[in-house]
């Protein structure tokens, strides 16, 4: 019961990260793009933090590192790919701009929703496998929904949507990962092995996103040695953060 309580404040938690573009009302384009840039570093470092401190080990102290745990985490990188490519939807963490335009705005929050979705089985898998995981794997994910969800904020106001519709279909999508996390909850103990398949599909979604998503936007631009180096840093600090939180454990 404590699982389900603390799974679903979490998904609850992430949702409301949905409402952090009320902070472009506030922040120029020049401000907000440079700012999260280290955001997108700090996600980078939580993301492979996550998969391979807390989600990998988990796997592999459940079911040996074998075949089954490879390809479950094949399988959460493909299948991260296939949403984007059949969505014709990313990870965009950079708000829309003259130079940098996005299109496909009603498509963004549909893929936004499947994505949330496989954010909240993901949070319901981990804290049936464990509090401390699921709280790794929580934190994980919401420092990567701060960026994501200033960028998808973007989409919806370079689109013609007012601020106020913008926030509300933003968090209206962000609300199935209420939904991702009472299905893990429901139907995983009706599934043998239903954890330990999905603990290294987490850990693969997560490589995904930071290697394919998050390190590309990283790249776009060559920064001046000093912003190429508070980059790395924040990556750094991300990965820390994973390494202090074992200390839960």
């Amino acid at each position: 019961m404590s699982a389900l309580l603390l799974g679903l404040v979490s998904v609850i938690a992430v949702s409301s990260v949905s409402l952090v573009g009320v902070l472009t009302l506030w922040l120029t384009d020049k401000t907000l793009k440079r700012t999260l840039l280290y955001l997108v570093g700090f996600s980078v470092g939580g993301l492979f933090g996550d998969a391979f401190i807390h989600l990998v080990p988990e796997a592999v102290e459940e079911s040996g590192f074998g075949t089954i745990v490879s390809i479950s985490i094949m399988v959460g990188i493909f299948s991260s790919f296939a949403v984007e490519q059949f969505l014709q939807w990313r990870h965009c963490h950079i708000p829309t701009s003259s130079e940098h335009p996005h299109s496909f705005a009603y498509m963004n929050l549909f893929g936004d929703a499947v994505h949330n979705l496989i954010d909240g089985l993901i949070i319901g898998s981990s804290y049936m496998a464990s509090i401390p995981l699921g709280l790794s794997t929580t934190l994980a994910v919401i420092l990567h929904e701060v960026p994501q969800e200033l960028g998808d904020f973007g989409i919806l106001l370079y689109a013609g949507i007012n601020r106020r519709r913008a926030l509300w279909f933003n968090f209206l999508t962000a609300l199935t990962a209420i939904l991702g996390a009472l299905v893990a909850f429901i139907i995983g103990p009706a599934i043998e092995g239903f954890v330990p398949l999905v603990i290294p599909f987490a850990a693969g979604n997560f490589i995904y996103i930071a290697g394919s998503d998050l390190v590309p936007e990283l790249r776009k631009d060559v920064p001046e040695p000093r912003k190429a180096a508070l980059q790395g840093l924040s990556i750094v600090l991300g990965v820390v953060l994973m390494l202090l939180l074992l200390l839960l454990e």
